[in-house]
């Protein structure tokens, strides 16, 4: 097969768009509950192109339907730690008629791939592919061994996919030091003589939670002075209209010095609306990192419009930065008042490593080789990832899923959006970006 696809000119350039494709067509849509379809479907057809060219994945099922894939690829030096590459093909769920292209349609238009998992994360799912594929096919084995894990349930917390392998098949991460993930990589230009690539360093931790207060029940018509949901809707109120002090980490510090240098003025974290008028298209993904927040996000009570329910029950995202997880906690009461019962549905912790070393080293090199105008900043991800949970085996983890966007393209809002989309351009790119990176690590 080598030899074939090397004469046919099977490259991991010219192929990863149509794996993309693919992978996007495969529907993975996790609503938290396993009513999805699972993502065994798209572990199978990862498992075979990777047994296609001779490596043995092997898959995972944590639950019904829902699977991972993991395969090891030696290198020239086994004797040296080994390296995790780690993506989801898990998406979050998508309505078809708020789409300018079916989100399960991998079409191509405008130069982009369109469709539900298009950034997150199903791009670099396929440059990964692509990349040791390539390697593969033509004998080249990278410095040092490379695991890699395709992922079920990162959108839900990673329970039933990270977190499982984690937890009851560490053996496949023996030797394993460093990793990169999602979120990460990706450009930011600041004029035609620079490129920042922004390379994930930290991430904030979650407490999604469900908030509850109980109350009186009794007749509509009736006035009811302890009535849930005029209590809790006042906490909710309180908790999303409230302004989290800024606080301003390691990580947060390095990337507004660096992004400083390059626009040749001063960003000043307490100035919020001045700084972040600065930083064009990722501000939103920016500005989420300078503060604990806590998001609102769902209601529930009651089940006819003339009783007063005895109960009411809220959900709200929390993510708190590294450092500041008792303080978000403790302001989070205060907000709350004594009323609220306040319990976590599912939380994790905040992470953060520092800049540097081979493997940054080596992320430089990749990406200037390609792009000479490129630097390599560190930045903290408002969300969070699997590397949670590779975190708790001691694996230092950054986002490195390299991507040259288009100034003009909103790449934060395509997160969980609607018209999801990654430029072709951008997924070759990053292919011969991985290339270089794997030789260098």
């Amino acid at each position: 097969m080598s030899e074939s696809n090397t004469a046919r000119g099977i490259t991991g350039e010219n192929e990863v768009v149509d794996l993309c494709r693919d992978l996007i067509r495969i529907d993975t849509s996790n609503y938290g509950d396993h009513s999805g379809p699972g993502e065994r479907a798209a572990a199978e057809y990862v498992a075979e192109k990777l047994a296609e060219v001779g490596l043995e994945p092997k898959i995972i099922e944590s639950h019904k339907g829902r699977a991972s894939t993991v395969a090891r690829i030696e290198g020239e030096d086994p004797s040296r730690p080994a390296l995790l590459i780690h993506g989801h093909t898990d998406v979050v769920p998508a309505n078809a008629e708020d789409w300018t292209h079916h989100p399960f349609s991998g079409e191509i238009a405008d130069g982009c791939v369109w469709g539900r998992g298009a950034v997150d994360m199903k791009d670099m799912d396929a440059m990964t592919l692509a990349v040791v594929r390539d390697r593969m096919r033509s004998g080249r084995k990278p410095p040092r061994d490379i695991v890699l894990a395709f992922l079920a349930d990162e959108e839900a917390g990673g329970t039933y996919g990270a977190r499982h392998l984690v937890d009851k098949h560490r053996d496949l991460f023996d030797g394993v030091t460093e990793a990169i993930g999602e979120v990460g990589g990706f450009s930011f230009t600041v004029n035609e003589n620079l490129r920042l690539y922004l390379v994930e360093t930290a991430q904030k931790g979650m407490h999604w939670m469900r908030l509850t207060v109980e109350g009186t029940a009794g007749h509509g018509s009736m006035t009811n002075d302890d009535n849930a949901i005029t209590e809790l809707c006042e906490a909710v109120g309180r908790l999303g209209r409230h302004q989290w002090p800024v606080r301003v980490t390691k990580t947060v510090r390095s990337f507004l010095d660096e992004l400083s240098d390059a626009l040749g003025t001063p960003l000043d974290p307490e100035d919020m609306d001045g700084t972040l008028a600065k930083l064009g298209g990722i501000a939103k993904m920016v500005g989420a990192t300078l503060r604990n927040s806590a998001a609102p996000t769902m209601l529930g009570a009651g089940y006819k419009v003339n009783v007063i329910p005895g109960q009411a029950t809220a959900h709200v995202d929390g993510r708190f930065l590294p450092g500041y997880e008792q303080e978000f906690l403790a302001d989070l009461d205060r907000i709350l008042g004594p009323r609220v019962k306040r319990e976590d549905v599912h939380g994790d912790k905040a992470l953060e490593t520092s800049f540097d070393g081979a493997l940054v080293d080596a992320m430089q090199l990749a990406l200037r080789a390609e792009d000479p105008i490129a630097r390599a900043v560190p930045y903290m991800l408002s969300g969070g990832t699997d590397a949670k949970s590779f975190d708790d085996l001691g694996i230092r983890c950054f986002g490195f899923a390299p991507l040259q966007l288009p100034p003009e393209l909103d790449f934060a809002g395509m997160f969980h959006g609607v018209d999801e989309r990654v430029p072709v351009d951008g997924l070759k790119f990053g292919v011969r970006v991985l290339d270089r990176f794997l030789d260098a690590c």
